[in-house]
C-alpha cells in the first residue's frame, strides 16, 4: 500500500507493519463527515485482508483527533450512502483482525469518542479532552456510545459521562479506565510508535487469534468461553515452531 494523497480526507501511511490511518480536516478538527466515513471504510476494508500489517493506529492531523461529527452537516441534511453507513464503519473498524490503537490528542468528542471506541487500544494525551457531548446537542448516540463506553468504564460511570455532557482530560481518562494511557503531551508520539513496536515483534497469528477469540466469547457464558478457546479454534500460529527455536531472552 502506497502512501495516499494529502488531499485525501483519510490519509494511510505504512511502515514496519503498521499502518497509520489519519483523518484529515485539520482546519475542522476533523469533524466526520459523509465523504470521511466513507474514505475511512475503504481503508479498513483493505486493511482487513492485508497481511503484511501488524498493527494499526487511528489518530487526527493537527491538534486534534476528532471533534465530533459535523455538525453543520447535519443541520444541512448530509447523508451517508446508507443509513447506518458511519455506525456500521466503526463495527468494521473494531472487527479488524489487526490489534488496532487510537493516538489521541486535543478534541475526542461524541462521535470521535465513538470511532476512538472502535479501537482495541486508546492512548491520550494528558491534556486531551474526551466527552460524550450528545446531550448538549440535543443528538442521541447510534454509533455504539451506549454499548462501548459501558464496556470501558462500567455502566455507572457511563450514565455519569453522557447525563451531563462532562468533558475528562486524558490523564482523567485514564485514571477510569476510558484510555489505557496517558502520555505527556510532546511524549504521544512516542508512546504510541513504542506500544505499536511491542505488538508487531510478537506474532501477528497470536494477536489475531487472541482477538478473534475475545469477540467470539464476549456473549458466551464462562465454562462455555473456556471450552472454546480449548478448542483452539483457529489453530496454531504460522510462526509457532520457528518463534519456539528461538533463544529464550
Amino acid at each position: 500500500m502506497t502512501d495516499s494523497q494529502p488531499d485525501q480526507l483519510v490519509l494511510r501511511h505504512d511502515r514496519d507493519g503498521v499502518a497509520t490511518l489519519t483523518l484529515n480536516r485539520p482546519e475542522k478538527l476533523n469533524a466526520l463527515t459523509p465523504a470521511m466515513f466513507a474514505e475511512l471504510r475503504a481503508h479498513v476494508d483493505d486493511l482487513a485482508g492485508d497481511e503484511a500489517i501488524g498493527c494499526v493506529v487511528l489518530t487526527g492531523a493537527g491538534r486534534s483527533f476528532c471533534a465530533g461529527n459535523d455538525l453543520g452537516g447535519i443541520a444541512e441534511g448530509v447523508r451517508a450512502p446508507s443509513p447506518h453507513f458511519q455506525a456500521e464503519t466503526i463495527d468494521a473498524l473494531e472487527q479488524l483482525p489487526q490489534p488496532t490503537i487510537a493516538k489521541i490528542r486535543g478534541h475526542c468528542f461524541t462521535g470521535g469518542l465513538e470511532l476512538a471506541l472502535g479501537c482495541d487500544l486508546l492512548v491520550a494525551t494528558e491534556s486531551a479532552q474526551l466527552g460524550d457531548t450528545h446531550g448538549q446537542w440535543g443528538l442521541v448516540a447510534s454509533w455504539g456510545m451506549t454499548v462501548r463506553l459501558p464496556e470501558r468504564v462500567g455502566r455507572a460511570r457511563a450514565k455519569e459521562l453522557m447525563y451531563t455532557a462532562r468533558r475528562i482530560t486524558g490523564a482523567n481518562a485514564a485514571a477510569i479506565g476510558l484510555v489505557n494511557a496517558a502520555a505527556a503531551d510532546d511524549d504521544l508520539d512516542a508512546a504510541v510508535d513504542s506500544l505499536c513496536a511491542e505488538i508487531v515483534a510478537n506474532s501477528w497469528d497470536t494477536s489475531r487469534f487472541d482477538k478473534a477469540i475475545l469477540a467470539d466469547t464476549r456473549d458466551m457464558d464462562r465454562p462455555e468461553a473456556l471450552a472454546y478457546e480449548r478448542s483452539t479454534p483457529y489453530g496454531r500460529p504460522r510462526d509457532m515452531a520457528e518463534r519456539l527455536q528461538r533463544p529464550r531472552s
